[in-house]
């Protein structure tokens, strides 16, 4: 059976579903954990989200010392300035799954330069909510062939 996957939520994800619904549109972030759980199936989920970047740093640095399976990462803001993130995402031995709700290359500029996909195994970006679903159904995948 296959470790768990974490599911790390960046600055400002906790007001999913009143922040700017016309870019993130109406789903709360419960109800993106309770997608996530879903699509993991019997997989174990470390769902979390943080407005603190250390916070983040210090679940990837957890990930690594339990031996997680796979990483799906929203780092929202950090995306584009934490050198920081994407260290502790370096030393991560599995797959990452970045993911963005918004399509970040149709927004503004300051949105286009992602430092974490210099790391991610795989990105994904512009399909809302549901994306939380694509990427773990992805995890998952990715997760059972590294058993093989």
């Amino acid at each position: 059976m296959a470790n768990s996957i974490y599911v790390l939520n960046g600055p400002n994800l906790n007001r999913l579903g009143t922040r700017e619904p016309e870019i993130y549109g109406h789903t709360t972030l419960s109800e993106v954990e309770a997608m996530c759980r879903s699509a993991a199936g019997s997989i174990p989920v470390v769902f979390r989200q943080s407005n603190r970047e250390y916070e983040i740093i210090e679940w990837v640095h957890e990930a690594i010392d339990a031996s997680a399976s796979g990483i799906v990462i929203n780092p929202a803001a950090f995306t584009f300035t934490s050198i920081a993130i994407l260290d502790a995402l370096k030393m991560f031995p599995n797959p990452i799954i970045e993911l963005h709700i918004s399509n970040i290359h149709r927004r503004e500029e300051i949105y286009h330069n992602s430092l974490v996909s210099r790391v991610a195994t795989a990105v994904i970006a512009g399909l809302g909510p549901s994306g939380y679903r694509m990427a773990m159904g992805a995890m998952v995948e990715m997760v059972s062939q590294q058993g093989e």
